[in-house]
């Protein structure tokens, strides 16, 4: 683990416990245009976010609560060097006291995650990777040893709601897994992958914060992912992406055969 990916899990999780954690369970919320919730623990954790980042390395930074017009000009406009910050991710969690929630940070270079960080700080869990360097948790490195199942005794984390209906109903019918979980957490669902706790993984559209440091994270330890649609995950938009994603190849295959078969 390289000093600078040290010193990014220190920000974050300086900023967890400074903004977000002395808001927990204390917070009023509201809504955003798109109907999700926010707070101000996330407007909070983001500006120390900008502040503290831009000390680390100086390069843009496109955050959750910035507008869709300035996330869109600083992706188009910053490709050799831009941080992508969600500063809570899973907040209708955070406001009802769900602890499943996590502050994700990623460096993105030529519109590819080098360095990425996904913090749950009521577990005290720190998920990091850095590019062709490996994918550790709380210091121990990514995969860890565990049992890969066969497709049909697999634990599957699948977000059903913006799947086609077809694939949407297939599932809840006749699931080719042995157990379904949906946290409402995208990046630390990423991360369960990674750590073998969950086997596979469906999400039927996400934001590149949802996606940027997670992703990174399950490919440096060694897991697979696609979309829907492409072989290649990051041949489609950044702003809504779908996700099938594996830890184990032979298993991923299946997963990805049995999906795009049903859509």
């Amino acid at each position: 683990m390289t000093p600078m990916l040290e010193a990014l899990i220190q920000v974050i999780k300086s900023v967890a416990h400074a903004e977000v954690m002395p808001r927990y369970l204390k917070v009023a919320h509201d809504r955003k245009n798109d109907g999700s919730l926010f707070t101000q623990a996330d407007l909070a954790a983001q500006e120390s976010l900008v502040r503290e980042l831009s000390r680390l390395h100086d390069c843009p930074i496109l955050g959750e609560e910035m507008s869709e017009s300035v996330q869109k000009s600083l992706w188009s406009e910053n490709s050799a060097g831009l941080w992508c910050v969600d500063p809570i991710d899973g907040t209708s969690n955070f406001v009802h006291g769900i602890p499943y929630f996590a502050l994700s940070v990623a460096l993105m270079r030529h519109g590819l995650p080098v360095l990425g960080v996904v913090y749950d700080p009521v577990a005290d869990e720190v998920f990091s990777a850095e590019k062709n360097r490996g994918a550790w948790l709380n210091g121990i490195q990514l995969p860890l040893k565990v049992s890969t199942p066969p497709l049909n005794d697999a634990i599957a984390a699948v977000d059903l709601k913006r799947l086609p209906e077809n694939l949407a109903r297939a599932l809840g019918l006749r699931p080719p897994y042995a157990s379904q979980r949906n946290f409402g957490a995208s990046t630390l669902e990423w991360c369960y992958v990674a750590a073998g706790r969950f086997n596979l993984y469906l999400h039927g559209g996400q934001k590149l914060w949802d996606y940027a440091a997670g992703s990174l994270i399950l490919k440096e330890a060694g897991g697979l992912c696609c979309t829907l649609d492409e072989d290649e995950f990051w041949a489609t938009s950044p702003w809504s992406r779908s996700v099938i994603a594996g830890l184990h190849p032979p298993l991923f295959h299946a997963w990805k055969d049995w999906l795009r078969q049903h859509r």
